[in-house]
C-alpha cells in the first residue's frame, strides 16, 4: 500500500509571537510618516484622537477617578459654619464681659460695693476690705471680729494637731474624725454665720445683721466655752482639746497631755476675746441707735 507524503499531523507549527508586534510598529511608523508630510513646518504637530486611543491601554483597562463635587461642597459649607460659629462665640463672650463690667461699675456708683475675694493677697478665699468699706469709727472694732475669726480657725486646726497625736498614740480614729468634722465645719460656718453679717451691718447699719450677728455669736462663744472644757460626753471629750481631756491624758501620755493643754489655752483665749467683741459690738450698735 502506496502511502502518500502526507504532512505529519503532529508536527508543531512555528509561530513568531512578535510577528504582530512588529505589524503594528510599521504600521505605527507609516502613520507618522504621513502626519509629519501633512504638518506644515513650524507648527505644532499633535497626535489625533484616534491614535491616542490606539497608543494607551485597552478600554477594559482604563481607569476611571471620579470626584464628587457634592463632597467637597459640604466640606467647604460645614468650614464656614464652624468659622461664623467661632467668631460668633467670641462676640457673645465680649459681649458677656462688658455686661459685667457695667454692672460692677453701676453698682459702685450707687454706692454698693462689690464683693470680689481679696484675702489672703497670695491666694484669695474671702472678701474683707476693712479699711475702704467700713467707716473709720468702726474699722477697729472690725479688725478685732476678723481676729477673732482668725482665733477660731487656730483654734480647731491645732485641735486637729493635738487630737492626731492622741490618736498615734492610741485614742482611737473617731476622735481624729470628729476633730475633722469640727474644723471643716467651723471654720465655714463661722465666717457666714457671724462674721460676714457683722460686717454687712458695721458697712450698712443694718439692725437686722446686728441682730444676726448678736444671736450666732453667743453660739459661738458657748461652742468655746464647751471645747475649753470638753466634759466627757462624747468619746470622752477627747475629740476636744479641753481641760478636762488635758487631766485625764498627762497620767498616761505626758505629750499628748501639753498638746491638749496647749489646746486649752487658745479655747481660753479665744472665749475671752469673743466676750469682750460681743460687748464692744453692742455697745457701738446702742450708740449707733
Amino acid at each position: 500500500m502506496i502511502r502518500h507524503n502526507d504532512p505529519n499531523p503532529f508536527d508543531e507549527e512555528e509561530v513568531n509571537p512578535f510577528s504582530g508586534l512588529s505589524t503594528w510598529r510599521t504600521h505605527a511608523h507609516e502613520e507618522i510618516t504621513n502626519l509629519n508630510a501633512t504638518t506644515a513646518p513650524g507648527s505644532r504637530s499633535h497626535v489625533p484622537p484616534s491614535a491616542s486611543e490606539h497608543l494607551g491601554f485597552n478600554d477594559k483597562y482604563d481607569a476611571t477617578v471620579n470626584i464628587p463635587l457634592d463632597t467637597l461642597n459640604d466640606s467647604n459649607k460645614k468650614e464656614k459654619e464652624l468659622a461664623a460659629w467661632e467668631v460668633d462665640l467670641k462676640q457673645k463672650e465680649k459681649d458677656w464681659i462688658t455686661d459685667i463690667k457695667r454692672r460692677e461699675d453701676a453698682l459702685s456708683k450707687k454706692g454698693i460695693p462689690t464683693e470680689d475675694k481679696n484675702w489672703p493677697s497670695f491666694f484669695p478665699i474671702i472678701h474683707n476690705d476693712i479699711a475702704n468699706e467700713i467707716p473709720v469709727d468702726a474699722q477697729r472694732l472690725q479688725y478685732l471680729a476678723f481676729a477673732s475669726w482668725l482665733g477660731i480657725v487656730l483654734c480647731l486646726v491645732f485641735n486637729i494637731i493635738a487630737v492626731t497625736v492622741c490618736w498615734i498614740r492610741g485614742g482611737g480614729v473617731k476622735i481624729f474624725l470628729l476633730a475633722i468634722i469640727y474644723s471643716l465645719l467651723g471654720c465655714p460656718l463661722s465666717y457666714v454665720l457671724w462674721y460676714r453679717p457683722l460686717y454687712r451691718a458695721m458697712r450698712t447699719n443694718s439692725a437686722l445683721n446686728f441682730g444676726w450677728f448678736f444671736l450666732v455669736y453667743l453660739i459661738h462663744i458657748g461652742f468655746c466655752i464647751f471645747a475649753a472644757i470638753a466634759p466627757p460626753i462624747v468619746f470622752e471629750g477627747k475629740s476636744l482639746t479641753g481641760i478636762l481631756s488635758a487631766i485625764d491624758l498627762f497620767s498616761g501620755h505626758m505629750l499628748v497631755g501639753i498638746f491638749y493643754i496647749i489646746g486649752f489655752a487658745l479655747f481660753c483665749l479665744e472665749t475671752l476675746l469673743s466676750l469682750w467683741v460681743i460687748q464692744k459690738v453692742y455697745l457701738y450698735f446702742r450708740g449707733r441707735k
